[in-house]
């Protein structure tokens, strides 16, 4: 199985930022309505549960607005008041696994397919025909993936509405990713193991082209060696 470097739409972004919770709880309550989306996204299958609440979040800022002048405007004032938010990972099991649960530490070899909530692809490794693994639970992905395979069995099949809060935050990642988006990714749970795993298709350097040989003329005998007389360095 091939492995490969994190792409886009799995790495942790380099100025995603860290938030502050006061509550944190991982619930597998009832049905709940998941965030709208574009209905060029794949829809799931017939026979897929409904969405659920994997863990909800609550976000209080450090600071809160004890004053303020009659000049602020209220845009500004918003900006200060100290709101806090509130944000869920919903998830919808479509295929349940028959393998050992995805578990902190271990190496995930995953397959998705990332979607913004208007229905575009930005990332696909089931495009590029090879899945990639990671350290789940390590902070090498995005929060939505570093806590999604919760409860996933090996072979399981997952969708992933991810709120921009647990993915690139409120910069995003341009062009790719717009500031505040909502993600949807669908995953396939392959396998997981205690390494890395090695790519199976062996490295090779490529060698620099061979220069041709001068040409001969028939008074002047050959002094090229033949193709074969030397190791390649």
């Amino acid at each position: 199985m091939a492995v490969m470097a994190l792409p886009l739409g799995a790495q942790t972004a380099a100025s995603h930022a860290v938030h502050k919770t006061t509550e944190s709880s991982v619930r597998r309550i009832g049905c709940v309505t998941p965030p709208q989306i574009a209905s060029t996204i794949p829809a799931l299958p017939a026979n897929a549960p409904c969405p659920r609440i994997l863990y909800t979040l609550t976000h209080v800022p450090d600071t809160h607005l004890d004053y303020a002048s009659p000049l602020l405007s209220a845009d500004v004032r918003d900006e200060l008041s100290g709101k806090k938010s509130t944000y869920s990972l919903i998830y919808v099991d479509t295929k349940i696994g028959t393998g050992p649960v995805a578990q902190s530490g271990k190496f995930l070899t995953v397959h998705y397919t990332g979607y913004l909530a208007d229905g575009k692809k930005f990332d696909s490794s089931v495009d590029r025909g090879e899945p990639i693994t990671f350290p789940y639970g390590r902070r090498r992905v995005i929060q939505g993936w570093d806590t999604g395979f919760e409860g996933m069995r090996v072979g399981g099949k997952r969708r992933l509405y991810i709120p921009y809060q647990l993915a690139y935050g409120e910069a995003g990642r341009p062009p790719m990713i717009p500031a505040k988006a909502e993600l949807v990714f669908d995953v396939e749970f392959i396998s997981q193991g205690d390494e890395m795993p090695k790519p199976t298709v062996p490295f090779r350097r490529s060698l620099p082209a061979q220069p041709a040989p001068k040409p001969t003329t028939p008074t002047q005998p050959s002094t090229t060696q033949p193709a074969n007389s030397h190791p390649s360095k």
